[in-house]
């Protein structure tokens, strides 16, 4: 996951790495890309999961929710931008950073919320990135 400050909300938090598809780019290539340069990591077995709309009513913006397992480390991140802190997060501390408030986006949160949906109901136990 990624410690990042975002100045919108004048607060620092946890987030998975996401970004924008490019013109002609597969969803799930974009997923991967975005991976490698904010992190370092290059993920294994991208799945899609869950294609959901953060603002509907407002905004007609569809936001593709992959999870991977396993990685690869490839380097250091090439998105200094975007990279902030990288560290994993044991999917065992995810509740309590979502009660204090440590997680942001609601991409975030819709694929953690996921992946602890998915280990509770006896699918392979996941690590978020």
């Amino acid at each position: 996951m990624l410690w990042r400050y975002r100045f919108v909300i004048d607060s620092f938090g946890w987030e998975l790495p996401g970004g924008i598809v490019d013109e002609g780019e597969d969803p799930a290539a974009a997923a991967a890309r975005e991976v490698e340069e904010e992190t370092g990591w290059r993920p294994d077995d991208l799945k899609h999961v869950v294609t959901y709309q953060p603002m509907v009513g407002m905004v007609d913006s569809p936001h593709e929710i992959y999870v991977g397992h396993g990685a690869k480390h490839v380097g250091e991140p090439t998105d200094l931008e975007e990279a902030g802190h990288v560290a994993w997060v044991p999917l065992a501390d995810i509740p309590g950073l979502m009660a204090r408030g440590e997680l942001m986006g609601s991409g975030t949160l819709v694929a953690l919320l996921h992946v602890l949906a998915s280990r509770a109901g006896g699918k392979s136990p996941t690590t978020a990135v």
